[in-house]
């Protein structure tokens, strides 16, 4: 299903000092504490940025895309400025890179963009044949017409290019969907809107060693399978003891179901370095839908990333350096 444990690869000497390597993040300039708005993200960029230092690489650091508007004095780029405050904002970094024709970390431009899209994301799922909710998507500017969303008791409405559960909110009645789909709008996003599905969020981390690989998957158990997961609980900026916990996936059965659709998805997808393919599964009934897929997510040693790396015998700068190491020889920066 997945390996019990993965070899973790090295950066050779020569590389550490030949490779002039742009780190940039929006806190990577930043001293580690928890921010006001992006919470726990500030620890985390500071915490990639010290690994980085850690491995003795010939590092430049940026919190600001203008370090790409013209080209750098770089031989690779590792974004990690992925929510900018904008729309699509997603693809920026990665389109900027190309333009100079600067190799990087995490999938193309196009690649990141179906990612970041739901709508799209869940008609590539489709087509694949693995099952996930139905939905309407509401574009900004469009019309937003009741005929067009699926039947539910209670539905989800969140923006269609998002992550930590930003701007979701539920509704149940139409009018609290044009509501939420309203604010949405307001803000300058998509949005889209689901049937809410009980359930936990089982989470499958993989990485390309040459090809995909799936990692030890984990689970946001929650106490309470109908709550609504809040951006605020995912950055630690309220309290949620008691909401949830992240905990190792032991259901082997399901487990395997979840590796099998994942597997049809990579062709979708490869080649994108790392990422996360999220399921929402119901433990009493073992039903599973997909819910979105997130590249180049988040890496932080006491998140998903992390704490998988763990069952799979790697520390977290062990993690960081395979997966770097593994995207410069995939782009050419050093030999195969």
């Amino acid at each position: 299903m997945y390996p019990s444990a993965i070899t973790p690869r090295q950066i050779d000497d020569q590389t550490r000092e030949r490779v002039r390597l742009l780190f940039i993040a929006k806190h990577a300039l930043g001293d580690g504490s928890l921010h006001p708005d992006d919470g726990n993200h500030a620890i985390y960029h500071k915490e990639i940025r010290t690994i980085l230092e850690g491995l003795g690489l010939n590092l430049m650091l940026a919190d600001r895309f203008e370090v790409l508007f013209d080209k750098p004095e770089v031989d690779f780029v590792f974004p990690l400025l992925n929510r900018a405050g904008f729309f699509n904002s997603e693809m920026l970094g990665p389109l900027l890179c190309q333009r100079h024709g600067i190799p990087f970390l995490g999938g193309s431009p196009i690649i990141r963009g179906l990612g970041d899209d739901k709508h799209l994301t869940k008609l590539a799922v489709s087509a694949r044949g693995v099952p996930t909710a139905p939905w309407a998507i509401y574009r900004r500017g469009a019309k937003v017409l009741e005929d067009y969303c699926p039947p539910a008791e209670r539905w989800v409405v969140k923006p269609n290019a998002s992550s930590a559960s930003w701007g979701v909110t539920d509704a149940t009645d139409w009018k609290g969907v044009e509501a939420g789909v309203a604010g949405i709008h307001d803000q300058g996003h998509d949005a889209i809107v689901e049937p809410f599905v009980s359930g936990s969020d089982v989470e499958v981390p993989c990485i390309t060693i040459g090809e995909p690989v799936i990692m030890p998957m984990m689970i946001f158990r929650q106490g309470d399978p109908d709550h609504l997961r809040t951006y605020y609980e995912k950055r630690d900026l309220v309290d949620r003891a008691g909401k949830y916990s992240l905990d190792p996936f032991e259901n082997d059965a399901v487990a395997q179901k979840i590796a099998e659709y994942t597997s049809k998805l990579f062709r979708e997808f490869h080649p994108f370095d790392y990422g996360r393919f999220e399921f929402r599964v119901n433990e009493e009934t073992s039903a599973v839908q997909f819910l979105e897929v997130n590249l180049n997510c988040n890496l932080w040693s006491e998140k998903v990333f992390g704490r998988s790396a763990k069952l799979a015998g790697l520390t977290h700068p062990q993690l960081i350096e395979t997966i770097l190491a593994n995207s410069l020889e995939r782009n050419g920066v050093i030999a195969s």
